[in-house]
């Protein structure tokens, strides 16, 4: 009598995902489509525009709704950003595990209609009763996802300089979701810390894009370090950032804000310097990487002095 032992191909005997490594690789790419991570940022700097705004602490209700209309859109747009460049993202090395080129999201056809709900929906819901975070919801992601990744993107090396706009929205959100009535978006200090996210934004970017220039030159973007030398970029990276210095030591004026501000914004002010020295004498990756990290860490650190000091 024979026996016979059942074989199974190796794949099958391959613990299966669990519900919960399930959930969480969902959550974590929609963390990537959405850009979870850039529009916290976002969010950081309408709130510190809700405590300039306030005069200290803004209270859970215009946060919470700062959050549902301009986080919300941000999140739209980043979505729609990514949809519209999908080949892009696949011939770059730094974008080309998005989910949109890996295939982890295989029928995108869904993303344009959602996200432009997100951007549209909660916005009109807030326009009867404060029509100016409406607009400047509406307005920071349609700069993003309309003016920056279709039409100034792929044409010119001021893309990013304009594209800064979207990160001031940020901030006047806040300042609109304190006081509409009162029209907390215009004052003093959420005008200036505004300008600042406009400032710093192509610090920030240029630093990166010239970690990423053979990206952007093989995909034919004009970013602007694709297009002139590391010593020019490095250059106007340094530019941007003394004014963006500028601006955050100008903040220190507004009225709730002081010496507990001004201190260590000022040593962090004179690192950031620092680095865009060594970034001018030595324009390489490394250098541009180490003042990108720099900028990311300056403006939160800026932020929360801003709420840290207005409450105190």
């Amino acid at each position: 009598m024979t026996t016979s032992i059942e074989t199974r191909p190796a794949e099958t005997l391959a613990p299966r995902p669990t519900p919960a490594a399930n959930a969480a690789a969902l959550i974590g790419m929609l963390a990537v489509l959405f850009k979870v991570r850039i529009v916290a940022l976002l969010l950081l700097a309408g709130t510190g525009g809700a405590f300039l705004a306030a005069g200290g602490w803004p209270g859970f209700g215009p946060l919470a709704l700062m959050t549902l209309t301009g986080g919300v859109a941000a999140m739209g747009a980043s979505a729609l950003n990514q949809y519209l460049e999908q080949s892009e993202d696949a011939a770059m090395l730094r974008t080309r595990r998005r989910p949109l080129v890996t295939g982890a999201i295989s029928r995108p056809a869904w993303i344009p209609a959602v996200a432009l709900a997100m951007i549209f929906l909660p916005s009109l819901a807030v326009l009867p009763f404060n029509p100016a975070l409406a607009v400047f919801s509406i307005g920071g992601a349609m700069i993003y996802a309309g003016v920056y990744t279709v039409w100034l993107k792929p044409r010119t090396v001021l893309n990013i300089v304009v594209g800064g706009l979207a990160g001031t929205c940020a901030v006047l959100c806040g300042g609109a979701a304190v006081d509409s009535a009162a029209q907390g978006w215009a004052h003093p200090g959420v005008i200036t810390l505004g300008l600042l996210v406009f400032l710093w934004t192509p610090t920030h970017f240029w630093s990166l894009a010239i970690m990423c220039r053979e990206d952007y030159a093989r995909v034919g973007v004009p970013m602007l370090p694709a297009r002139v030398s590391l010593r020019q970029s490095a250059f106007w990276v340094t530019v941007h950032a003394l004014a963006t210095g500028f601006a955050a030591l100008a903040l220190g004026a507004a009225p709730g804000l002081g010496w507990l501000y001004l201190l260590p914004v000022t040593l962090l002010t004179a690192d950031l310097v620092r680095r865009c020295a060594l970034l001018m004498r030595e324009p390489t990756p490394a250098r541009a990487r180490s003042l990108f990290l720099a900028s990311n860490t300056y403006l939160a650190f800026v932020l929360l002095m801003i709420c840290l000091d207005t409450i105190i």
